[in-house]
């Protein structure tokens, strides 16, 4: 297992008003992520940070479509930009709200939150960043706070990344940020509450990272047992070749020597237990060819890591899968993009977590999405299935440059607990982007009575190349 270390910063800042405590008996159960109004069902929140609002180019946009028996339900949904009553700020060009999304119920209030990073909003210099959190409610996403950087101008582009959870295991939820610059990742402490102050956080100036692009992406989970707390995957490139880089981050940092495990080099990570032994493992894409990064692979590969009781399970081996692996359909071929997006969840309801991986580059980027399934031995490829445009029942046509796959996720918007597949295609229609839900069932995700969307039935503007679907639930 390899360690690495990064030297931290902590600022000091104004203690948080201690939250008020229910009595116990009126304790509140927290809900599980992206359910914004508490009905048992996850909502799908939609980013298009190149929306154009009120007549400023990507401004950006997020639209949430709420979960319902039948799927995400375009007529029950939330649009949210800048502009929106009770936001705070105001819609410029080039802020790319919606360019990361996370969720979690950050005041236990029984409704999810989100969390809309906004990397490109001029907070005290150019394209500092912010981080808006939206407060959820029985009838919806409504009203918002900012969450700010606390080190100024020793940042970019803070919200570009985002995450959740309990990370420094003090009960209380925290929110990780990705930016560039000196400080590339930042850990916002809890609680966070509606009108509370801010309560502190830290910074890392791990010079491992490249600070022209930060932290890009980061995933979450319970690496270590569901008796532990939510460890962090961070994906960046790594300073003077710019290859990807990522690594298993343990933020209950009691020392700066051994907090990052490293992982296998990827560009997007999903966390689930595939094998039901209560350790949580990782699926790392790198989309990339071998001439762009010496971790990536023909067509590209996903790499799965499984997690035991340290972090990371060093007595077994990494699961390496191309579309060349024996049971994954289609073939590996130059420029498919393997591995752009993946998601981990239970599809068929039979305990263990399924991989869904997208392949946005398919077919002169038409874009394809593959599904694997977990087991007690871990992911298998027995009955894998590869979905598209051109799959029976899936809305539309597959046409170069839709980018189907793109972003993925599998969380039950049903309520019947298991995992839907939702896709997105930020290509699709020229640049407006769409979003496509398929059921979760015991065989695996059904095409039949899918529903399909895009920017402009979720109120979204078409004008310019909004990209509709850049991000997603995560």
């Amino acid at each position: 297992m390899r360690l690495r270390s990064a030297a931290l910063l902590v600022a000091a800042l104004t203690p948080l008003t201690p939250a008020l405590t229910a009595p116990a008996a009126h304790a509140v159960t927290a809900a599980a992520p992206y359910d914004f109004n508490g009905d048992g069902r996850t909502d799908l929140a939609i980013g298009a940070p190149g929306a154009t609002v009120s007549g400023k180019a990507k401004a950006g946009a997020v639209s949430v479509v709420y979960g319902s028996t039948s799927g995400p339900k375009s007529s029950t949904r939330t649009l949210l930009t800048q502009d929106t009553a009770g936001m705070p700020g105001a819609a410029e060009a080039d802020d790319a709200f919606g360019s990361a999304l996370a969720s979690a119920d950050l005041n236990t209030d029984g409704y999810a939150d989100l969390l809309i990073g906004v990397p490109g909003e001029d907070a005290y210099d150019t394209n500092n960043g912010t981080v808006t959190v939206v407060w959820g409610a029985k009838a919806g996403l409504s009203g918002a706070r900012s969450l700010y950087s606390p080190f100024d101008r020793d940042y970019d582009r803070y919200g570009q990344s985002l995450a959740a959870g309990d990370f420094d295991n003090d009960g209380k939820l925290d929110v990780a940020v990705g930016s560039t610059g000196p400080i590339t990742l930042t850990l916002i402490n809890g609680p966070i509450t509606k009108t509370g102050a801010d309560n502190g956080a830290s910074g890392s100036r791990n010079d491992w990272w490249s600070t022209s692009y930060g932290i890009t992406h980061l995933s979450s989970g319970r690496v270590t047992g569901s008796g532990g707390h939510p460890w962090v995957v961070l994906h960046g490139s790594t300073k003077g070749t710019d290859d990807a880089a990522t690594a298993l981050a343990d933020m209950e940092i009691s020392n700066y020597n051994d907090w990052l495990q490293d992982l296998p080099g990827g560009y997007v990570s999903a966390v689930g237990d595939i094998d039901k032994d209560g350790y949580a493992d990782i699926a790392v894409g790198n989309d990339r060819e071998t001439s762009a990064d010496p971790s990536g692979a023909l067509g590209g590969k996903v790499t799965v890591v499984y997690g035991g009781p340290g972090g990371r399970d060093t007595g077994r081996a990494p699961l390496v899968l191309t579309q060349d692996t024996a049971g994954v359909p289609g073939a590996s071929e130059k420029g498919d993009r393997f591995g752009s997006g993946v998601s981990l969840g239970d599809i068929n309801g039979d305990g263990y977590a399924d991989l869904a991986i997208g392949a946005a580059g398919e077919n002169s980027a038409a874009g394809a999405v593959t599904v694997l399934y977990g087991s007690a031995s871990g992911l298998t490829t027995k009955g894998a299935t590869s979905y598209s445009q051109n799959t029976a029942g899936v809305a539309g046509a597959s046409e170069k440059g839709d980018r189907f796959g793109e972003r993925v996720t599998l969380t039950d918007h049903t309520g019947d607990r298991r995992a839907d597949l939702s896709v997105t295609a930020p290509g699709e229609n020229a640049g407006d982007g769409a979003v496509w839900s398929l059921r979760g069932t015991a065989t695996g995700p059904t095409a039949t009575g899918s529903t399909s969307f895009g920017p402009g039935t979720t109120g979204i503007s078409t004008a310019g190349a909004p990209g509709y679907g850049t991000a997603l639930n995560s």
